[in-house]
């Protein structure tokens, strides 16, 4: 079974801010449009774009230009100097009439050392220049499920939120996600038989995805007779501890288990 799946056609895609919206305490949507999103191939679920942004004090967003894998390669050889910050996001929606893509972030503050994206999103203003390189998807359900089990950190709320979305009427099993604070729980789009649990942390010391992770493997019960797929993403500590745990203490196939290490507590992303 495939773990991820590539749109067929990619290129460099250049757009503009047109506005934001603070979804939440944490979380804050930026809308970009522009006519290359023409091109854009929508995947939908958690499909995830390549965004580029700029750094602080470069007049100019430069791109790579290279399709397909090439752009990795022109994008480190750029001078320091001109080379934009690039960052892994989820699609949250797209309006292909409208040229225009939803891209939701958790805010870690409006200063660089909070994180660039933070930053970049916290300070948009609509003109601003991004790039975006499109991306596929991982939630790539095994077909004989009859149930499933999706779970993540903040990092992967958009991504949850989108599968929820789009997912069809007679979809069973439960979901997780964790956020910061009580004040990011939101009304959620899901099917009648999908079970949303929310774990507000309200502890800022606490390492993200490890609520999740003690929540599901102490409380989550695994359904009778029913083979289930589970998608898990946000701090690596999370989906490789989940992944682990069904693999050998719920005997759920590997193969079953779609795993999505985000990001790493304690470790910058390069780029």
């Amino acid at each position: 079974m495939p773990r991820h799946k590539s749109p067929t056609q990619r290129r460099m895609l250049r757009a503009t801010v047109s506005r934001t919206e603070r979804t939440s305490p944490n979380f804050i949507t930026v809308t970009i449009q522009g006519p290359d999103l023409a091109d854009f191939t929508p995947m939908g679920f958690d499909q995830a774009v390549r965004l580029f942004f700029r750094r602080e004090g470069q007049p100019e967003l430069a791109m790579p230009t290279a399709s397909h894998n090439g752009w990795l390669a022109q994008f480190l050889l750029m001078r320091p100097a001109v080379r934009p910050w690039v960052r892994l996001y989820t699609v949250r929606a797209f309006r292909a009439e409208e040229c225009e893509m939803d891209i939701e972030f958790v805010l870690h503050g409006d200063h660089a050392d909070a994180g660039p994206a933070s930053a970049f999103a916290s300070n948009a203003r609509p003109g601003d220049p991004v790039g975006l390189f499109p991306e596929g998807i991982g939630y790539l359900p095994t077909p004989a499920a009859k149930s499933h089990l999706l779970v993540g950190d903040e990092s992967a709320v958009p991504a949850l939120l989108s599968i929820l979305e789009q997912s069809p009427a007679d979809l069973t099993g439960d979901a997780y996600l964790e956020v910061p604070t009580g004040k990011d729980i939101r009304p959620v789009s899901a099917p009648a038989g999908i079970t949303v649990h929310w774990l507000p942390r309200e502890d800022s010391t606490s390492v993200p995805g490890q609520l999740a992770l003690q929540t599901v493997t102490s409380s989550w019960n695994l359904p009778p007779d029913a083979r289930i797929y589970c998608w898990v993403a946000g701090e690596s500590g999370l989906p490789t501890g989940l992944r682990r745990h069904l693999v050998k203490e719920r005997g759920v196939p590997k193969s079953d288990v779609s795993f999505l290490g985000y990001w790493r507590h304690g470790k910058s992303s390069p780029g």
